[in-house]
């Protein structure tokens, strides 16, 4: 082992354990595809890096020197595509193992990784399309995906090539009616890899294309301040942001795995369940992880079923989990007495609030604490109960010490303990903290709505207690104004959830005349319980009871399921949407337009 991460990360801790001091170090040419990946896979090429799978029982295990291996070929093919330095390449391949290898091409060709989710529609798609100047697809064969590229290819002239990846299951093949078994092979050996081959009228295949390219590659020379990789960032309203990163925000990831993740280069293996469409799969499973030369585990599934993930852990041994709370409430759902999980030492989460109701029951069930952090698409940890810390369930822990972070109000002055304010980052143009973005790509004015005065506003709001630990409470959008309070849904959310008959809920506010904004819960109720009047009552005064009395929801909405990503994230803003239009629909009715 190289114990790489001690080239580029400095830090020190107080005599109670606790990081206190960080600070990176790199050269200007740093370039992590050349300077991690292929230095690992150059003096350990079968130290373990990817074990893969799928429902279909598909399976690979990847070696940092295989890795290496198939990520040359794939540049040598991307070049040959006409792909070049500085062209930006939207990348949609679920969990697909091409995903690995393609990230790390584009990194060592110096062109710019896009990712972007499986579950764009043509509006969605043909926008980042043309914002973005994407020059190339390469897209995942499963599912629909494909058929949306080619309808609103014709209206994005800068999209010179679509690339065509065979995924094989991908999870869609298992149990349906569909199903296939000559459409996925086993991937047993390095001969299988990208074996699957694909044929579409304005294609090229990928997996073709690779296995005939050439393994022989040189290094192309990159700043570490030039552009990396780059996410599309939705809103409330208007299109998404795209969010530009440098290559220092890989080597600030070193810190997501070691500190908060805890991930160890020796017999560890680390699951992160994230798309490769969204930013917490780099976060988890490619660039802190592999700095830290450790292994991941990628399941290529299509449906989480709680289930399903259990027995991965066992199967394969997992050491360090980290999922959003969704996921980790739906565990608690299914029968956990069926798995040991007894390879797990280490559990994170983040993406949105960890309840103390979730946080005890792991801890009751497991023995192990769940260590939360935060960050966004434009950052990476800022924010994180790290190891060697003792957590309060329900914070999200201290702010990391590589950043100067505050707590500020609407005047830029700085919060009082327990006053809620926006969380600030520290932000110098002329040296730029590492790892947070660059700016708004191609948007100078969200760009400077963003990062003004000294600061990166985050737009996300918490307060800070006593002891230095930060409370969530919530997006600034997210914050219910209500006869003059700032309300957070979060905290009204964890005690909805310590309530018997509430399986998962979300709070939102809506419009109301009087209070400019009244509280509403909208509730997925526990199996054997019925959402009448009386439990609508019953949880009111439930709330008041345990917290201030003017924090409970007014109105109480259940649903069979919350609106959420393909992570698992519950979206409030899509409930605060239906409501506006619900709103606006009872308005015209009213005044006779409709």
């Amino acid at each position: 082992m190289r114990y790489l991460s001690e080239n580029y990360l400095s830090e020190s801790r107080d005599r109670n354990g606790e990081v206190v001091h960080m600070s990176l170090h790199y050269p200007e040419t740093f370039n992590w595809a050349y300077d991690v990946v292929d230095d690992i896979a150059t003096t350990e090429p079968d130290r373990p890096a990817m074990v893969w799978c799928n429902p279909e029982g598909e399976e690979h295990r990847f070696t940092f020197g295989e890795i290496k291996t198939w990520s040359d070929k794939c540049a040598n093919f991307l070049v040959s595509q006409g792909i070049r330095k500085g062209d930006a390449v939207l990348v949609i391949l679920r969990r697909h193992y091409q995903f690995w290898i393609v990230a790390v091409a584009l990194h060592k060709i110096g062109a710019l990784l896009v990712p972007a989710t499986f579950m764009l529609r043509e509006h969605d798609l043909e926008y980042r399309l043309q914002a973005a100047g994407i020059k190339a697809v390469v897209c995942t064969d499963a599912g629909p995906i494909a058929d949306v590229v080619d309808a609103v290819a014709p209206n994005c002239p800068e999209l010179e090539k679509r690339i065509l990846v065979a995924a094989g299951g991908a999870g869609l093949a298992v149990g349906g009616e569909d199903f296939d078994p000559a459409f996925h092979r086993a991937l047993s050996g390095p001969e299988h890899i990208c074996e699957l081959t694909c044929d579409r009228p304005g294609w090229v295949d990928f997996n073709a294309g690779v296995r005939a390219a050439s393994d022989f590659w040189g290094r192309i020379p990159t700043i570490v301040r030039e552009p990396l990789i780059m996410y599309f960032s939705s809103g409330t309203s208007g299109n998404p942001k795209m969010v530009l990163h440098d290559h220092t925000y890989a080597l600030a990831h070193t810190i997501t795995a070691k500190h908060w993740h805890n991930v160890v280069g020796d017999n560890g293996l680390h699951f992160t369940i994230a798309d490769t469409g969204w930013g917490k799969a780099v976060w988890g499973k490619f660039y802190g992880a592999w700095t830290m030369e450790s292994c991941v585990l990628t399941y290529d599934f299509d449906r989480f079923h709680a289930d399903e993930i259990l027995s991965l852990i066992d199967r394969y041994g997992v050491t360090t989990l980290c999922c959003p709370p969704t996921m980790y409430r739906l565990m608690m759902q299914a029968d956990m007495s069926k798995h040991s999980l007894g390879s797990l030492v280490y559990s994170t989460t983040a993406g949105e609030a960890l309840n103390p109701d979730l946080y005890d029951f792991w801890k009751r069930t497991t023995g192990l604490t769940i260590f939360e952090g935060f960050g966004q698409t434009e950052t990476p940890l800022t924010i994180a109960n790290l190891n060697g810390s003792h957590p309060k369930p329900g914070s999200m822990g201290k702010i990391v010490p590589l950043y100067d972070i505050r707590i500020l109000r609407d005047d830029g002055s700085e919060c009082e303990d327990g006053e809620t304010g926006e969380i600030c980052i520290r932000y110098d143009p002329e040296h730029k903290p590492e790892g947070i973005m660059m700016e708004y790509y191609r948007n100078p004015e969200k760009t400077a709505e963003a990062i003004h005065d000294g600061w990166y506003h985050t737009g996300d709001t918490a307060w800070r207690d006593e002891d230095d630990y930060l409370w969530y409470v919530g997006r600034n959008d997210d914050v219910i104004k209500s006869s003059g309070y700032r309300i957070g849904p979060t905290e009204i959310e964890s005690v909805l959830l310590q309530h018997e008959a509430v399986r998962e809920c979300a709070v939102t506010g809506v419009p109301d005349p009087v209070r400019g904004k009244a509280v509403k819960a909208t509730i997925v109720l526990q199996e054997g319980f019925v959402g009448t009047p009386e439990l609508t009552k019953e949880l009111q005064t439930y709330v008041k009871r345990e917290t201030a009395p003017y924090k409970y929801p007014r109105i109480i909405d259940y649903v069979d399921e919350l609106p959420k990503t393909v992570n698992g994230k519950i979206r409030r803003v899509a409930i605060r949407l239906a409501d506006e239009a619900a709103a606006a629909h009872e308005r015209d009715k009213r005044d006779g337009l409709i």
